[in-house]
């Protein structure tokens, strides 16, 4: 059972500073409650806002709003007792597995006859006994992540932070590693008090944690708070672990989710040429409605199912299912992705007639793409330099999100032969279209 509480975020708000000035909110009026002997998830889309609450839980970045208060106190920097374990493994190439592990005591001003004996119980205790005079060089990912667990666990922290610690590693290895944490963390073997994990992994989130924080985004936000109450270890098949997966699905595409609402097709005019665009390629649109098209589906697809089947997370799906739905190829409602017709269409047509559907969404629904067209028609040389959409749009978003969207623009109307772009010469032309 839950012990006392020791950690508290109180309606904490983060935002940045946009190129024109105005606040870009990353977090708004998050709560959250940590007690000891908790795994608590925060379980959301990358630009969520997950990993920037982590943040100013480790006391690197202040909130702009509210309040992170750890044991009682405001947190105002780095607070002992708090350590993270990050996405990469962040280890010193040239020092040893045993020096890595140690350097976390030696900043504490650990003793050396101390600090080599809690190293090596750390090692030993990960899985990654003899190995302690290896270089990271020498270790697979699974290893190198697994000196990144003792490092943090060697500090005896009373919280334990974790950034997507699994997603850079293969499925197999991700597994592994995360059975040995939850068995260690089961038996009380790990010298923490609680966890909290960011994860983009819906399974993950399930399987481990005692209560999973849903984010939406845009701003970040808590979207619902589930507790799991399933006995560890967890059946990933347990018709139980399946309904509370499917229960997510449904939340994430629920219509207070303002993403989700945003591309319903008669609910709005158009997504805004202000409207960030997501990185997906027209073979992964392509290929969903094809998977979703064929049996068993037959043009509707529950998301779980097509998401293991297609061997895609989160941050894969809901791209490529949203941006289907915003070209109105495409449903997301109730954990579930159907076909509209012009969709069953696109899936079904050879090459020639699928680019003349999705250039007739793209122009329709897109206006990025028809605000690019219709400049390029109007130009007499048919020329426009990407500069002067680049600069429109960091007008609404950040330089990075704006080069993110036009490279989205430029590969959806490459495909669909609505204009063509020179990289070289960074400038659209309609010297391909027909």
């Amino acid at each position: 059972m839950p012990g006392e509480q020791i950690l508290a975020v109180k309606a904490a708000n983060k935002s940045f500073r946009r190129p024109n000035g105005e606040p870009l909110v990353v977090l708004e009026s998050v709560d959250l409650s940590l007690k000891e002997g908790e795994l608590v998830g925060l379980l959301g889309r990358s630009g969520s806002g997950k990993s920037t609450l982590l943040r100013l839980i480790a006391g690197l970045s202040r909130p702009n709003g509210g309040a992170v208060e750890y044991l009682g106190k405001p947190v105002a920097g780095p607070p002992p007792g708090i350590a993270m374990v990050f996405q990469s493994f962040a280890l010193f190439p040239w020092l040893t597995v045993l020096e890595n592990v140690e350097i976390g005591l030696e900043a504490m001003g650990t003793a050396p006859a101390e600090m080599r004996k809690r190293a090596l119980s750390a090692i030993d205790m990960i899985g990654l006994d003899g190995y302690e005079s290896a270089f990271p060089r020498e270790l697979s990912g699974g290893m190198r992540q697994r000196v990144g667990f003792a490092r943090a666990v060697v500090t005896h922290p009373n919280i334990l932070l974790m950034d997507e610690p699994f997603s850079a590693l293969d499925v197999l290895t991700a597994e592994t590693l995360r059975t040995d944490f939850l068995d260690l963390w089961s038996e009380g073997q790990l010298p923490i008090k609680a966890v909290v994990l960011v994860t983009h992994n819906i399974e993950e989130a399930v399987q481990m944690c005692d209560r999973i924080l849903l984010f939406a985004s845009n701003p970040g936000r808590i979207l619902l708070e589930l507790k799991v109450d399933l006995p560890h270890p967890r059946n990933r098949q347990d018709p139980a672990f399946r309904a509370l997966v499917e229960r997510i699905y449904v939340a994430m595409t629920a219509r207070q989710d303002p993403i989700a609402a945003l591309a319903r097709a008669e609910k709005f005019p158009g997504t805004g040429i202000a409207t960030i665009l997501p990185r997906v390629s027209t073979n992964l649109l392509a290929g969903m409605t094809e998977a979703v098209a064929q049996p068993p589906y037959s043009g509707r697809a529950d998301l779980p199912e097509i998401a293991a089947r297609l061997q895609l997370e989160i941050d894969e799906l809901f791209p490529v299912g949203e941006t289907l739905q915003m070209l109105r190829l495409a449903e997301l409602e109730g954990g579930d992705i159907r076909l509209t017709e012009a969709g069953r269409r696109f899936a079904e047509s050879e090459i020639t007639e699928k680019k003349r559907i999705f250039a007739q969404h793209l122009l329709a629904y897109l206006p990025l793409a028809a605000h690019i067209r219709r400049v390029l028609d109007e130009r007499p040389n048919r020329e426009a330099p990407k500069g002067r959409f680049s600069e429109e749009l960091q007008d609404h978003m950040t330089p990075e999100a704006a080069e993110m969207t036009l490279r989205s623009v430029i590969n959806w109307g490459r495909f669909a032969e609505i204009f063509a772009y020179d990289d070289d010469a960074q400038r659209f032309t309609l010297e391909n279209p027909s």
